[in-house]
């Protein structure tokens, strides 16, 4: 079965950062289901239930930024237990460069939230964190939502299959 996974966090170091929210649309036999993981719940024990069954993981910039946050702050290292794919890498493999956003431009692919990027990530969850502001919280989720939901979206254009970086 296959996974889409992004993160958000604190900022850009594993080692001084944390992770804020893991978010996973992953197949099930009853279609695909979205599970995120927030705040307190960033376990390495809810990880790996909410991996439970996967084989392949998809990402973008996830070799140089999602996984190895989850391995420095969960100690969960995924690529030597699931086959993974970064997606970044078959879009470059096209010419496709840039950020996720900017590849979505480039091939098309919508966004309800627009203008949120991860830097306004980080603002959303301090502003929940410091005020108690639940709007900040459905709005950090739901654009952790469409990163991963658009991942399949990607790999649906580009025609991944099983190619493991």
């Amino acid at each position: 079965m296959d996974a889409y996974l992004d993160i958000e966090t604190t900022g850009l170091s594993p080692f001084a950062d944390a992770i804020t929210v893991v978010g996973i649309y992953r197949d099930t036999p009853e279609g695909f289901v979205l599970r995120q993981l927030v705040g307190g719940d960033v376990t390495a024990g809810n990880l790996m239930a909410a991996l439970d069954g996967v084989r392949h993981l998809y990402t973008y910039n996830g070799a140089r930024f999602d996984l190895v946050f989850i391995e420095c702050k969960l100690g969960v290292e995924l690529k030597s237990r699931l086959t993974h794919t970064d997606l970044m890498h078959s879009c470059w493999s096209k010419g496709l460069y840039g950020g996720f956003k900017a590849v979505e431009r480039q091939l098309g692919i919508q966004r309800v939230l627009q203008g949120v990027s991860g830097l306004d990530a980080v603002d959303l969850w301090w502003r929940y964190v410091r005020r108690g502001d639940q709007h900040a919280l459905r709005k950090l989720l739901d654009y952790n939502r469409e990163d991963v939901v658009n991942l399949k979206v990607l790999r649906e254009l580009l025609s991944v299959n099983q190619v493991a970086q």
